[in-house]
Order: structure tokens, then C-alpha cells, then sequence
């Protein structure tokens, strides 16, 4: 699949800044001792470091390191703390802002080729819309509708071709599988029960879809799509979850906060598709729920969200580590903002709208890229 760089004008940039200690030096103001004495005291020092070093490659050969901390093979030593510390994590800039035709909320959000398909989701004054809205070098435009006019589903592009999951409406959560060409939409199957509040991600020539709500009971399930051979349930949560922010790599689904019954949720959870096992990575700094999820650079990015009051959005980027769940700071949005859509554009990401602490809902797309 290939798609559409967005970047716009250079915005702000924003940095994470590594934590630092200062050592304070010994005193030297202690008369030094007498010279035999002092030899003394070398040779005992010089046997220390002699039985230290021993002890260490015995240790490397025992366990592959020497000192504090888990043993990590000589080869990856490397590349596994640049993932898990502060230099693997990428520090984000804000590369381009554009303006959507109209504000919007929970849209649903997919890359294709040319650029980026907002479909769905919730106008300023909360109604359930069917915009279909094309986002690429030359702007936002609205370019069809949806067959329904539905919000909280979840979009994912499938070897290019992007496809529309679930959503909440006037009918109630839809079970419609819709394929989203150019310009509008045709069923191309069915979930196997209606579901709002749904997150997706694609993995080989599947898409999963991650959790929901049926309008009565929240689901626990992950669905999987391929074409042709239409949905079935892959995997089990946990427990019952809505709004998680999710995507996929190195084979993984990633899946992070959400909600369940009505509160936010903290857990990191990574579900392999090849053997439909789910287990939890990593825990995020704090409960967190409708965020947005993306993937960039080996890392999952997760943007916004708020806690389980809705008017406490946050502004900050997190970058998980995908093989072992740590979290850190990645950037900040120019606003606290939650119920975003985002779509990975391989250098880049591209969020669209969101809602503020006031209850402003936004007609932006701020796209993002590694410092």
C-alpha cells in the first residue's frame, strides 16, 4: 500500500528532555596515608578488581552480562535498551495542520493510496454523520457519504482498500461490513453482532476489530475480517472493553486503555493473531480511554484520550514498546484532546478532529513525524 505524505509547514517541535544525576566527588580533604600503606592499600585494590573481573566473565558467560539489571544477549544488547529507554522512544514534531470541511468526533479513520479517509462520526452538535472526507497534499474534501450515518466504528485499509466496521446510529449499533471506494460504500459483509464503539488494526490480510458495544452489553470479543471469507471471533479480552486505542505491529495487535463498565483503564495488552492468545504487555501511566492509536517507527503512539470524566482530556503523546509494554512521553498535542481518528501514513501520522475539555469538537488534521 502506499500513501500520500501529508506534511504541511513546520509547526512547533516537541522534545523529551533525558532525566540526569549529579555525583558529588569524595573529599579530598583527608591526609594521605604513608607510603608503605599506600602500597598496601594498591595491591589490595588491584587483587579487588583482579576477583571482580573474574566473577563478571563468569557471569557473562553464564547469563550473557555483567551488572544491575535483567541479562541481555551481547548481539541485541544494543537495540533492546535503545527501544526500551529514553533513546528509542521518538521525540514527535508537528509537521502540518489542515481544516476538515466540518468539525468532527470518533471518526473513523484509514490510510489509502493518495492519502487518508475520514468516514463517519459525530458532528459539533452531535449528530451521527456520513461524510466520507479525503485528506491529502492538496487539503480536506468531502468526496461521498456513507450508506448510514454512524459514529464510534472503526476503519482499516486491507492490501489497500479501505473498509468500514460497525458504528452507532439511529437504527443502534450496525453489524455492516461496509468497502469504501472513491467515493461511497457497499456492503461486504457482516459482524457477528452489531457493535459501536469499536477500534481495528490490520494484520497480514485480516483486519481485527478490538472490543464494543452492542447498545446493551460491551463484547470482550476480537473479530477478525478477511475478505472473501468474511468475520469471524478471533480472540478474547480481558474483559468487556470500548474506546481502547489500538494498532498493529510486528504481527501484534496493540491494544491500550479503553473502557470498561464506566471507567478508564490502564492495562497494554497485545493480542498474536497466529495463536489467538491475549496478554498484557505493560500498564500506561494512568487510566486513559478514547485515544488514538497508531503505529510509527517499530513504536505504538498513543494520542490524547481522557480519564473517566469527559471533560479530562490530555494533550500528551505516549510511545509504547511493543516487546515489553513501557511507556513514555513522546510529544504533546497543541490542545488536550480526546476522540480523535488516526491513520499511520509510514513516516508519518495523520489525527483527525477530536473534542476539547469544553466540548468543542475540532475541523483539524495535525500530522505528526519523528524529530
Amino acid at each position: 500500500m502506499s500513501a500520500t505524505t501529508l506534511s504541511a509547514a513546520a509547526e512547533p517541535t516537541f522534545r523529551c528532555r533525558a532525566d540526569t544525576a549529579r555525583v558529588p566527588a569524595r573529599s579530598r580533604s583527608t591526609p594521605p596515608p604513608p607510603a608503605s600503606e599506600e602500597r598496601r592499600a594498591r595491591s589490595t585494590v588491584r587483587r579487588r578488581r583482579l576477583a571482580i573481573a573474574t566473577l563478571c566473565a563468569l557471569a557473562q558467560l553464564a547469563a550473557g552480562g555483567c551488572g544491575g539489571g535483567h541479562a541481555v544477549a551481547s548481539g541485541h544488547r544494543g537495540s533492546r535498551q535503545a527501544a526500551s529507554g529514553g533513546g528509542g522512544a521518538p521525540t514527535l514534531r508537528l509537521s502540518g495542520v489542515r481544516t476538515l470541511p466540518a468539525p468532527v468526533q470518533l471518526p473513523a479513520v484509514a490510510a489509502v493510496s493518495g492519502g487518508v479517509l475520514a468516514l463517519g462520526g459525530l458532528d459539533a452538535g452531535e449528530a451521527s454523520t456520513a461524510n466520507m472526507v479525503l485528506i491529502d497534499q492538496s487539503g480536506a474534501r468531502a468526496v461521498g457519504r456513507l450508506p448510514l450515518a454512524l459514529h464510534d466504528a472503526a476503519a482499516a485499509s486491507i492490501e489497500g482498500q479501505a473498509y468500514y466496521f460497525g458504528g452507532g446510529g439511529a437504527g443502534g449499533a450496525s453489524g455492516a461490513i461496509f468497502r469504501v471506494g472513491p467515493a461511497s460504500a457497499s456492503l461486504a459483509g457482516q459482524l457477528p453482532v452489531g457493535a459501536s464503539d469499536v477500534g481495528a488494526a490490520t494484520v497480514g490480510h485480516s483486519a481485527y476489530i478490538v472490543g464494543g458495544y452492542t447498545e446493551v452489553v460491551a463484547l470482550r470479543t476480537i473479530v477478525a475480517y478477511t475478505p472473501g471469507s468474511g468475520a469471524r471471533v478471533a480472540g478474547t479480552l480481558p474483559q468487556p472493553l470500548r474506546y481502547a486505542a489500538v494498532a498493529a505491529i510486528g504481527g501484534k495487535v496493540l491494544i491500550a486503555g479503553g473502557t470498561s463498565g464506566e471507567a478508564a483503564q490502564q492495562e497494554i495488552l497485545s493480542f498474536d493473531p497466529a495463536t489467538g492468545v491475549v496478554r498484557q504487555i505493560g500498564t500506561l501511566p494512568h487510566p486513559l480511554t478514547h485515544a488514538a492509536g497508531a503505529s510509527l517507527g517499530g513504536r505504538f503512539l498513543v494520542f490524547g484520550g481522557r480519564g473517566s470524566e469527559r471533560t479530562s482530556q490530555r494533550a500528551e503523546i505516549l510511545s509504547i514498546d511493543p516487546s515489553d509494554g513501557s511507556a513514555r512521553r513522546a510529544g504533546s498535542l497543541p490542545r488536550a484532546l480526546s476522540d480523535l481518528g488516526a491513520a499511520s501514513l509510514g513516516t508519518e501520522v495523520a489525527l483527525v478532529g477530536g473534542r476539547d475539555r469544553s466540548g468543542t469538537v475540532h475541523d483539524q488534521v495535525l500530522t505528526y513525524r519523528a524529530r
